[in-house]
């Protein structure tokens, strides 16, 4: 039994290793698909064996300190500075910047997560139209905290999202109502409450690194 464990936390750490390095060299930001993607390349088809977001998360952290040590600060800098630009572009929207490009895992053209509020999608998308700005259109699914109970559950929110080809790696824009700037999103590899901050924010980190 104890052999049988020690082979699952193997398989599960190799998994992990895997997924991490396609996140961190590919720009993949879906934990789900990358942990699958890598299980089917290793032969791996038990659950009991796939790592935990968390689990993968950290291997972004060491795979980025081991290979990218050099090259990867500067890459996380140009993409806040990119995020940063839009927006300043989206400032009418109560733009925030959130996922790796803020918490530090992201890499060489990662995608970048910007939460817009706005009362409704289609000012956005005018917006988009009216700059020139090209797009491709979408929807993403967030766990947010329960609206109607009492914050300790969570509940799954589809909004629309924009995709804008940035100058470093697609950047995507998720178009929440105005008023639910009051609800934090969950993170996809704690599981808490993900970070966000607006470009104010953005400005102090870029000057504090």
């Amino acid at each position: 039994m104890a052999k049988e464990g020690g082979r699952q936390f193997q398989l599960r750490q190799l998994v992990a290793q895997q997924a991490a390095r396609m996140m961190a060299e590919d720009g993949i930001s879906d934990y789900g698909y990358a942990k699958k993607k890598a299980g089917r390349q290793l032969g791996v088809v038990d659950a009991n064996c796939l790592p935990s977001n968390a689990e993968i998360e950290e291997e972004i952290r060491l795979f980025h300190e081991i290979y990218n040590s050099d090259d990867q600060p500067q890459a996380l800098r140009q993409l806040r500075e990119d995020a940063l630009a839009t927006m300043q572009i989206f400032e009418r929207f109560n733009p925030h910047l959130t996922g790796s490009v803020l918490d530090g895992t992201a890499g060489q053209y990662s995608e970048t997560h910007i939460h817009l509020f706005a009362d409704s999608a289609k000012d956005v998308e005018i917006f988009l139209l009216n700059q020139q700005i090209p797009y491709e259109s979408n929807d993403k699914s967030y766990r947010i905290r329960d609206k109607k109970g009492s914050g300790k559950n969570s509940e799954r929110m589809k909004v629309p999202m924009f995709t804008l080809e940035g100058p470093n790696g697609f950047i995507k824009l998720s178009v929440f109502e105005f008023n639910d700037i009051r609800f934090s999103t969950k993170h996809p590899a704690s599981g808490g409450n993900a970070d966000r901050i607006d470009a104010i924010g953005l400005q102090a980190l870029l000057a504090a690194v």
